[in-house]
């Protein structure tokens, strides 16, 4: 169940984060805006989240298998139609519907299925299998501006597209649910909206995620503006995923030592600390590569961590729509940030207010943190009864 999770969970964020690899091929085909390209990232971004209030539901009341398989047939029609698009919004729905229900598919039902498996070890096991987003990211992201240099962007997402799909039909014939869940789970999401503690959670994930995946689509172009060749910049986005990999993994097994909310606060400080190497990175590729390590076990230990500090909160019963509602946050920071940023970047003609406002919001995240019910151990206290 871990490697089915993990793996797809490598094919369906790593190609959805790898877009940075793309943007610079696809501003200059459409000869769009920074602004404007961008927004592909943003939808794509907004749909996985959104849509995981619906694979998440369905996964509790289905099972993970259909729901993947669904995925993977978004991910097939979607990356090949974005491959014969000739403007720019076409590929808005194209990329933006079909890469996003392949991810809102493959993560979050994933990964809450992993969650009802284990008891025990639940953080290590939740750990590995999320640290198939990093993989991903370090893998498909410099493989894709590789493939673009060769065969050109277009020809990439056919190879991207059925690669990945047979990748997800393998992963979807592996994933079962978890013992002891029988269909037709019930959702949570009115239990979860009217708890105080969700909503504070909730407010600081939408913060981070206005900020969180700016990166992801600006750090490569930010190098590529001062002189960097295109594979090096996107082996930026590589190392954001690698150091991620190590964050997840480290973080879930230094629960039991710690707490989660410990843990999952110190991730919010990374964060915010991050932008400020970003900000006084200027042209060293050494110190951009510093701020995307330090942002990537910061990212890294948010989503190892967020899936059990809502299971502690809520129990793993309906954990899908739990977790699908949580990350609707996420959603509207994706389709608001980059693009808005985009816009900043455009119209000052500089990345220095960007980034300072990112800083900001992540710094925001980890006030909303501060006082929440915790537990002796660090942990986050139990819903009541």
């Amino acid at each position: 169940m871990v490697a089915a999770t993990f793996f797809s969970s490598f094919v369906t964020l790593g190609i959805a984060y790898s877009f940075g690899a793309f943007f610079t091929s696809m501003a200059a085909e459409f000869d769009s805006t920074k602004g404007a390209t961008a927004i592909i990232f943003g939808l794509t971004t907004f749909s996985f989240f959104w849509l995981s209030l619906i694979t998440g539901r369905a996964a509790d009341r289905w099972g993970p298998r259909p729901v993947l398989l669904v995925g993977a047939i978004a991910l097939c029609i979607g990356l090949l139609a974005t491959s014969r698009v000739q403007s720019l919004g076409v590929g808005y729905v194209t990329y933006g519907a079909g890469v996003g229900l392949a991810a809102a598919s493959g993560y979050i039902p994933m990964v809450a299925t992993v969650g009802g498996w284990f008891a025990r070890n639940r953080a290590a096991a939740v750990g590995l299998a999320v640290a198939g987003i990093g993989a991903g990211t370090m893998v498909v992201s410099p493989l894709s501006a590789t493939l673009i240099e060769r065969y050109g962007w277009r020809t990439t997402y056919v190879i991207l597209a059925l690669a990945g799909t047979a990748v997800l039909i393998l992963c979807a014939l592996v994933i079962q649910r978890p013992p002891g869940q029988v269909p037709g789970q019930p959702a949570r999401f009115a239990e979860a909206a009217r708890s105080p503690v969700f909503r504070r959670l909730h407010v600081s994930a939408l913060c981070s995620g206005l900020a969180l995946f700016v990166p992801f689509v600006f750090v490569g172009q930010y190098a590529k503006d001062r002189g960097v060749e295109s594979v090096a910049a996107a082996i930026l986005v590589g190392a954001l995923g690698g150091a991620s990999i190590l964050a997840r993994i480290g973080f879930g097994n230094l629960v039991r030592r710690f707490g989660s909310l410990r843990l999952y606060r110190l991730c919010f400080a990374l964060l915010s600390g991050s932008f400020l190497l970003w900000l006084v990175a200027g042209s060293s590729y050494a110190v951009l590569l510093a701020f995307v390590v330090v942002l990537g076990v910061g990212y890294g230990g948010f989503v190892a961590l967020s899936t059990i500090v809502l299971a502690e909160r809520f129990g793993v019963a309906g954990l899908g729509s739990i977790m699908g509602l949580f990350y609707t946050a996420q959603g509207l920071g994706g389709l608001i940030g980059p693009p808005t940023a985009g816009w900043i970047i455009d119209r000052t003609g500089s990345y220095q207010v960007m980034i300072l406002l990112c800083c900001g919001l992540e710094a925001a995240a980890l006030v909303l943190l501060i006082g929440l019910p915790t537990t002796a151990d660090g942990s986050l206290a139990p819903e009541p009864a």
